[in-house]
């Protein structure tokens, strides 16, 4: 029997289902053995996120991140190679519903 590779940062089903609870969907990104777990961000993050972005494009994923983390290794927030493979991921954590417009 194969044994599960741990990952850095890694937490108990337990706390995911507390997390949960907490925000709803929580979503994990996995990077070699290391791991992170975000929420989705709300509208004001993603309104603070866009407005820092305008003029400096790197600050709109680090206030995602910073306002979307839960747990999880610190290298994805302070090693580049780590942050910059995140924030390749962090258009799927806002979940778009498919909208119709009819002219009546």
């Amino acid at each position: 029997m194969e044994e599960k590779q741990h990952l850095t940062g890694e937490a108990t089903e337990t706390q995911i289902a507390v997390w949960k609870e907490k925000y709803g969907d929580i979503f994990q990104v996995i990077i070699e053995d290391k791991t992170c777990y975000l929420h989705k961000p709300d509208r004001k993050t993603l309104s603070a996120a866009a407005t820092l972005g305008q003029t400096d494009p790197m600050r709109y994923n680090e206030v995602v991140v910073n306002n979307c983390w839960i747990a999880g290794a610190e290298e994805f927030k302070n090693d580049d190679s780590y942050f910059f493979a995140l924030s390749e991921k962090l258009i799927e954590l806002v979940e778009l519903k498919t909208a119709e417009i009819k002219k009546l």
